[in-house]
């Protein structure tokens, strides 16, 4: 807060101060959306976002099938080519930022960068396709970024309890897995509420090994 010239604090200026202090109050997370080609990535941000989401999609070209695996989202004639990113308010306070990542191995060097300062991700996965997630698996425990995975009910696909994914993954213990319809925004925000009290458990159980007995 600023001084007038007879040292006495103007009322401009407490107002400003409160604002801060608000600010301050006011907690943002960053989340990542990962997973395989044509899991529904981009169709978890737009639903959950309250605001006009950003999309990098671009149209699937010729040269691309050459390296885009398709088989099962036969329909899909679009790609993530950056990234999406939307907002969501949780409750008071705490809003989550929303990074969804391109799934094709040809733009993972975009990984590094989109993690950065992540408090954790969800992985999302598709029974059809389950293999595709091994890659996001891999990379979030490898750099002990808290994770978890959220099964897309696709109409039409098998249905697998929780603990045969986790089985299937061989996913380290306790990391949570849960189903969704990434078209259903109730449905997204629960994941992300499973994914923020995961993530919080994790960080704080690290903060107390490295502060030992």
């Amino acid at each position: 807060m600023g001084l007038h010239d007879n040292g006495t604090t103007g009322p401009g200026s407490w107002g400003a101060g409160a604002a801060a202090e608000e600010e301050l109050a006011a907690l943002a997370l960053k989340i990542l959306v990962a997973g395989g080609f044509g899991v529904g990535k981009t169709t978890l941000v737009g639903a959950v976002s309250e605001i006009r989401p950003l999309r990098t999609e671009e149209l699937l070209s010729e040269a691309g099938e050459l390296v885009d695996d398709t088989g099962g989202v036969d329909q899909k004639s679009t790609t993530t080519v950056a990234m999406d990113f939307g907002r969501i308010t949780i409750r008071a306070g705490l809003s989550l930022y929303l990074f969804g990542t391109p799934g094709q191995d040809r733009f993972w060097f975009l990984w590094d960068e989109l993690s950065q300062g992540a408090l954790g991700a969800v992985v999302l996965a598709d029974t059809r396709r389950l293999e595709d997630c091994f890659p996001a698996v891999d990379y979030f425990e490898h750099r002990r970024i808290p994770f978890v995975v959220a099964v897309n009910c696709f109409t039409g696909a098998r249905s697998y309890a929780s603990d045969e994914v986790s089985r299937a993954l061989d996913l380290e213990q306790g990391t949570p897995v849960v189903l969704c319809d990434a078209r259903d925004k109730d449905s997204g925000k629960e994941v992300l509420i499973r994914l923020v009290e995961y993530a919080g458990r994790v960080h704080t159980a690290r903060l107390l090994d490295a502060v030992g007995p």
